[in-house]
């Protein structure tokens, strides 16, 4: 392998040294896997026997599952890893005026240039109280980092507003259609009801401190620096919202809405299956629960649906097996991809609740149909040199905001009876 440039990080790789490290943590993952299942089978073979099982047999099981689990979480970072750009400049584009003037804010809090652009602009949101708005660049890759790493963004529906509420208007007796023939005379059709959905925007916030050596350092990139550090604060508050949010100062989760027995279903609320056992799947064939999940959905929501759970129950659904005796769990297919539960996607979201009673640990549904994530254009960063002496504190916002739109396409597994 080619000795790195001089000129990179010291901590970034070549592409052939991530190709490499992806390549050889995919196969040691495909291989945990493998003594996954034949461990599995050796516990459900000794299960069948009047002894029971192995209680040494369970616990490496036990360890092969949580093995799993850290590996394909280290598959997700490499993966993410491998497409984030080096903080350096080599071989990027020429910054815009605006990267340009919002580089010398950073660095030195000059915001003299800044305040020309607003003029120039028109604006009038920006300024040194409230902060000011980041490049387009800088903006765009914060959005694609939290594709990546916020779990259900990454399914939902995306929409980017210029207002603090976003009104959606929808049917509720749906649209007034009939069949008529070529010169029949057309009736007067009813006249549709109509609501409206609101999905206001909250703010979400960040705090990176810089050193002033990392501020002085003019071959690191400031843009790139701080998108990487608010990454990971707006994916893990947001992921939380989108999940259980009460609505109150950030969105609201899809757990948050009323929910009914599928049978019973009504719009404004959410369906869900019932285990039929309290606090678990059934003893006995119960594949066919997650089977009943599935066709819970219209198929004209099926065929672009994903199983939402966290990793506790993920670890549990992966030692299912079909009459086959096929593993109902599959791994990913490549790196990059989502592992496979009956066909259908399975995103890790670790805000959805442990299995339990009456716990609706399991989503299943079409949530780019499902749910809307709405975003209000515009990242906004406040330079605070003096709170955290000597760190340079860069107080970043950003509104977003969340909610069902479509409450037929997502469905819940509940662990109880009623």
């Amino acid at each position: 392998m080619n000795a790195q440039p001089q000129s990179l990080p010291v901590e970034t790789k070549s592409a052939l040294g991530d190709y490499l490290d992806l390549k050889d943590a995919f196969g040691e993952f495909m291989t945990t896997f493998e003594a996954f299942k034949e461990t599995n089978d050796e516990k459900l073979a000794q299960l069948e026997t009047r002894m029971g099982a192995d209680v040494i047999t369970g616990e490496k099981l036990e360890r092969l599952s949580l093995a799993l689990d850290e590996q394909k979480r280290a598959l997700d970072n490499l993966a993410l890893k491998k497409a984030r750009p080096v903080l350096g400049r080599d071989s990027r584009p020429q910054p815009s005026e605006h990267k340009n003037a919002f580089d010398a804010y950073m660095r030195s809090g000059d915001d003299r240039q800044l305040r020309a652009l607003d003029t120039k602009a028109m604006s009038y949101g920006s300024g040194q109280d409230g902060g000011y708005l980041v490049p387009a660049e800088t903006e765009t890759e914060i959005g694609k980092r939290l594709a990546a790493l916020s779990p259900i963004r990454s399914i939902a529906s995306v929409r980017q507003v210029s207002s603090a509420v976003l009104k959606k208007p929808f049917s509720v007796t749906g649209p007034a259609v009939g069949w008529v023939g070529e010169t029949a005379a057309r009736p007067q059709t009813d006249t549709a009801t109509l609501a409206e959905l609101q999905f206001p925007t909250m703010e979400l916030y960040a705090m990176p401190a810089a050193t002033a050596s990392l501020l002085e350092d003019s071959v690191v990139d400031l843009d790139q620096w701080i998108s990487t550090e608010v990454e990971a604060a707006f994916a893990e508050q947001e992921g939380k919202a989108f999940v259980t949010g009460d609505g109150s100062a950030k969105p609201k989760g899809f757990l948050s809405y009323p929910t009914v027995a599928e049978a019973s279903w009504a719009w404004g609320k959410i369906g869900y299956t019932l285990t039929g056992v309290a606090g678990e799947l059934p003893a006995a064939s119960p594949s066919d629960i997650l089977i009943d999940t599935v066709y819970s959905l219209k198929a004209g929501y099926r065929q672009n649906a994903n199983w939402v759970m966290n990793r506790k129950t993920q670890a549990a659904v992966r030692k299912l097996k079909d009459d086959d005796g096929n593993y109902l769990w599959q791994p990913p297919a490549a790196v990059g991809q989502r592992a496979m539960l009956m066909g259908f996607p399975l995103v890790e979201a670790e805000d959805m609740p442990d299995i339990g009673a009456d716990a609706t640990a399991i989503a299943f549904g079409d949530f780019g149909r499902g749910y809307l994530v709405v975003d209000r254009t515009g990242v906004r960063v406040l330079r605070d040199p003096y709170s955290a002496k000597p760190y340079v504190l860069f107080y970043t916002t950003k509104r977003v905001g969340g909610g069902v739109q479509d409450f037929d396409a997502i469905k819940l597994l509940k662990f109880g009876t009623a």
